[in-house]
């Protein structure tokens, strides 16, 4: 009987054990079109298209509820920065890092040697900008973004898979505020400027399935 019950239970160890570990880099085209407007409205030129492009690396850990669909928690961290010639002899630069936390939910079609995952979720984002105009001023802002991916997976060795993926995010963190409680705002339209953005992005990276 002892035996009977393990040969039923050994499938739901192995489903239990399977784990995805990754690491990834790659670029997000956006477009955010409250940033872009208030980087144009200073003096100078090299003004900002309203598609721009920014690095972005992540991490994530997923695990397999059954054969084809798989939880997980995604670590998303952008970075981007601008600077132009005011005109004046002076250089106006601001900076900004946007970590992107998401609770996702995959389908999942596998087989020997790949693995495809379609799916999304939603999480929290967080902003910290540095302004620089004569001196620094930091800002902060959170909010939250949705987020909808498609990423394919292929053996590269052992449990070492290569990995590629696209994924198109909409992101809403809200206004810059800094530590005394004052804004960014757009001298020409008086609106304060925010980073909701709406991006595709493409990445490269490497995962380790258990």
């Amino acid at each position: 009987m002892k035996k009977i019950l393990l040969i039923f239970l050994i499938p739901l160890i192995n489903l239990s054990a399977q784990w995805d570990f990754s690491l990834s880099m790659g670029l997000d085209f956006k477009a955010a079109l409250s940033y872009r407007d208030y980087i144009n409205s200073a003096p100078g030129y090299d003004n900002l298209s309203t598609f721009t492009s920014s690095v972005n690396f992540a991490g994530e850990v997923g695990y397999m509820l059954s054969p084809n669909l798989q939880i997980g928690i995604e670590h998303s961290i952008v970075l981007d920065s601008y600077n132009k010639n005011t005109g004046l002899g002076g250089v106006y630069e601001i900076s900004y890092t946007h970590q992107r936390p998401t609770a996702l939910c995959y389908y999942v079609l596998a087989g020997k040697g790949y693995k495809f995952k379609f799916g999304g979720g939603v999480g929290l984002r967080f902003v910290s900008l540095t302004e620089r105009i004569i001196t620094d001023t930091d800002y902060t802002a959170s909010g939250f973004g949705i987020l909808l991916k498609a990423e394919g997976n292929t053996l590269l060795s052992d449990n070492f898979y290569a990995l590629i993926g696209v994924d198109l995010r909409y992101d809403l963190p809200g206004e810059l505020k800094s530590a005394n409680g004052s804004y960014i705002v757009n001298q020409y339209s008086n609106e304060k400027m925010n980073l909701n953005s709406l991006s595709i992005g493409i990445k490269l990276g490497v995962a380790y399935l258990l």
